[in-house]
């Protein structure tokens, strides 16, 4: 008991310095209040010329695209993630060794980290940008269900942190993982469905989603928003998907300790 509650204080104490620390530079997450609605406006123009006089594609509606993408935009402010380009600097630097030296392992210093960011993040973007999406272009921007949304949010910011916490790793093995983590940042933007909806895609590659983390990250949280789940001709409820989403989110934290083991034994602190 005292351990998780030495952890959870941990974890706060990191997060509150993290939120400072980043707060300096407030202006620099203040350009997505920019970025965001212009890139909304892309999407609603684009997908306006595609539907044309159509009333659904794959089974969902205009406004419902329009929705998605809103839903997509906002829950990427909350899910952000930069633990794999840290990791990268530290353990190309060197200083990844004061980290081994500490009796907090970086992995949850990072998490707690991301956690101080993303705190910043829900006040200086989602919330702008929330209003701007409601006010301004008069979607709705109301969950289906707010709870269910809220843990698929949870588990979509755990899956990034993992899944960019493992490309981190590879820096232990490679001088220099630049090239890795842009290829798979490439394929996560295709494949989590934050640019196309994943329906869009043959039938074959939507089922191998369920095999992918991509999905989990991105598609499955804004589906989750929306109400209404399917992929690969299956259709789900939102429970069942959010309890696979659960679980893979478990076997991706599984991944990443045994990586993150295997790495502290690698390191060597060149540099340092």
């Amino acid at each position: 008991m005292n351990t998780i509650k030495n952890k959870l204080n941990v974890c706060k104490a990191v997060a509150f310095v993290t939120y400072k620390e980043w707060s300096a530079y407030r202006t620099h997450s203040m350009v997505s209040i920019f970025v965001g609605p212009v890139y909304f406006i892309v999407q609603y123009y684009i997908w306006t010329a595609v539907y044309g006089s159509a009333q659904t594609l794959y089974g969902m509606e205009l406004s419902q695209m329009i929705r998605y993408f809103g839903a997509s935009a906002l829950i990427g402010y909350l899910t952000m993630d930069f633990a794999d380009w840290n990791l990268s600097m530290l353990v190309r630097t060197g200083k990844f060794l004061t980290f081994a030296l500490r009796p907090v392992n970086h992995r949850f210093f990072a998490l707690s980290q991301k956690i101080g960011h993303r705190m910043l993040g829900f006040i200086v973007e989602f919330i702008p940008c929330f209003f701007i999406f409601t006010l301004l272009f008069r979607v709705d921007m109301t969950p289906a269900s707010l709870p269910w949304t809220l843990i698929s949010v949870a588990l979509a910011f755990l899956m990034n942190f993992f899944i960019n916490y493992c490309l981190g790793m590879a820096s232990f093995w490679f001088v220099q993982s630049n090239g890795i983590r842009a290829v798979f940042s490439l394929i996560s933007g295709v494949f989590s469905g934050s640019l196309i909806p994943l329906v869009f895609f043959p039938e074959w590659l939507q089922v191998l989603q369920f095999f992918l983390p991509f999905q989990y990250t991105a598609y499955i949280p804004v589906m989750v928003f929306l109400g209404k789940y399917s992929l690969g001709s299956v259709e789900l409820s939102i429970p069942v998907v959010v309890t696979i989403q659960a679980a893979a989110v478990l076997v991706v934290f599984l991944v990443s300790e045994l990586l993150y083991r295997a790495s502290v034994r690698r390191f060597t602190a060149v540099g340092a």
